[in-house]
């Protein structure tokens, strides 16, 4: 297996050691492979399945912050092109959220199908040097104090060992990762029975979005574009297991009486059943073996915030990851993946969990409680916007050590800089920003030579704001300071971005 050619299997032993090994070529995996090669970590990407381009997927919405994390790749604006936009996002009968309103450059929900975030972040990574395995399925892994172990099997049913620094599990809610390193996943399952299928329409929704539900059935439209529509739904009086035949006159009935009509559908191509957990790992990193995305943690489809939760943990777990194995943070600045990932997929699975409880509502309690909550977030701007922070991902902020600056741990917006530049394009190429007072006068900008990591590029604010801001490479504040003189932020600044990983 050479260069960015993909490969069916792979034949290494255990004599030779890749720096990171990604199991799993989903959206997770591409995305944190990525990352891993442009910081110029050599990282190599196996997948059990064959490669092929797929014209099926479950996810199909994109949330604000992940598409803000996109912008800092440069793919945000090519993905917007694949998609639809709406700005109001749906959750029941009576309860929407305008999105039009989030403090983003993308103030609404991307409606694109998830093969279509798979092949940006594919071309992204060959283009960057990713080596990819596919037909390489993981059978067990063993780890020490130096490294891991990966014994593999590919097509043609060779088998092999794999030497790796460090392994990301990406794997999915099936993970062999993280069953090799021993980690339970538990939970519930939420809904035992949903359908999902992809179809013509004879009839176009008035929206790209379209949900709804009626007595013990519910039902959901989304287009994705190219004539083809995802219809996903349960059916309270219909659980069944999911190898229960499903034929299309099934789907028209539930939609039927969930949206009134079933907009003439036909031609299916994909017909599926599945059954929605709430599962998570009780830890997302065992030595030096991480999980990330649905490894980690699973949940119910409310608020499409599943897919867009894996990628927001490969953009945290990769510019750690590459810092260490370069030698620029301490190995211990990998904890901070555990710390600051775990409590933000537990929140997923709180909202996610409670959105499809108030949906499915049957008894008269839960129903008196949807109503209320219904109430208090249309009327209540707080609970809305709090709701909104939530479900799009723009709200989460990480731990901070006491005594830190307020703005440490937060997401810092796409702000215009000093000559018109916008924040997430000087984050391009996976660089800590520091975000300056004109009056700081520190050298402007990190040679673009430098490998990633090795110093900040240096930005001034667009305005007279007096905050110096250290912006780590997913776009959250390492570490800010009010009313600094150049020489306290050179000082600070050289404490804290060289041994970052103590902070």
């Amino acid at each position: 297996m050479n260069g960015t050619g993909t490969s069916k299997g792979t034949h290494s032993s255990a004599g030779s050691t890749h720096p990171v090994v990604v199991v799993g070529a989903g959206p997770t995996g591409l995305l944190l492979a990525g990352d891993l090669a442009e910081a110029g970590v050599p990282v190599t990407l196996l997948e059990k399945r064959p490669h092929q381009v797929s014209n099926l997927s479950r996810a199909f919405g994109v949330h604000a912050r992940t598409l803000e994390q996109l912008d800092t790749r440069g793919l945000a604006d090519d993905l917007l092109a694949t998609g639809s936009t709406i700005t109001r996002l749906r959750l029941f009968r009576r309860l929407s959220l305008d999105l039009s309103t989030l403090p983003s450059r993308f103030p609404f929900l991307l409606i694109t199908p998830q093969y279509e975030v798979e092949r940006l972040l594919e071309q992204r990574a060959r283009r960057l040097g990713v080596r990819f395995a596919y037909e390489t399925e993981l059978l067990s892994l063993r780890q020490d104090a130096d490294g891991v172990d990966l014994d593999v099997r590919d097509g043609d049913g060779a088998a092999a060992t794999l030497r790796a620094a460090y392994v990301v599990g990406t794997d999915g809610h099936r993970s062999a990762v993280r069953r090799a390193v021993g980690q339970p996943f538990p939970g519930v399952s939420v809904i035992t029975s949903l359908f999902l299928a992809d179809v013509r329409l004879a009839e176009k929704p008035d929206s790209v979005l379209t949900v709804d539900g009626a007595g013990d059935v519910f039902a959901m439209i989304a287009s994705f574009g190219d004539g083809w529509y995802r219809v996903m739904g349960w059916n309270r009086r219909n659980e069944v297991p999911d190898d229960h035949p499903l034929d299309l006159d099934e789907v028209k009935d539930v939609t039927r009486r969930a949206l009134g009509t079933d907009y003439g559908m036909h031609d299916a191509r994909w017909l599926s059943r599945f059954h929605s957990d709430e599962r998570q790992a009780p830890r997302y990193r065992v030595g030096r073996v991480f999980l990330a995305g649905d490894a980690a943690h699973i949940h119910s489809p409310a608020g499409g915030q599943g897919m867009n939760t894996g990628l927001q943990d490969a953009t945290n777990l990769s510019w750690k990851l590459a810092a260490v194995v370069k030698g620029q943070a301490p190995a211990g600045l990998l904890d901070t993946y555990q710390s600051e990932r775990h409590p933000v997929g537990k929140a997923v699975l709180r909202s996610s969990g409670g959105l499809v409880r108030l949906a499915r509502a049957h008894h008269p309690a839960v129903r008196a409680l949807r109503a209320a909550v219904t109430a208090l977030v249309n009327t209540a701007a707080p609970a809305r916007t709090k709701a909104l922070a939530q479900i799009t991902g723009i709200g989460y902020r990480y731990p901070a050590p006491r005594g830190a600056h307020r703005l440490t741990g937060t997401r810092i917006p796409d702000v215009t800089l000093a000559g018109g530049r916008r924040l997430y394009e000087a984050l391009h190429g996976g660089r800590f920003v520091l975000i300056t007072p004109a009056t700081v006068q520190l050298p402007r900008n990190a040679d673009p030579d430098d490998e990633p990591g090795t110093r900040p590029a240096v930005e001034h604010w667009a305005g007279d704001r007096r905050t110096t801001v250290l912006v780590r490479p997913d776009g959250y504040a390492a570490w800010a300071q009010d009313d600094a003189a150049t020489a306290a932020v050179e000082a600070a600044v050289a404490a804290r971005f060289t041994s970052i990983g103590r902070h």
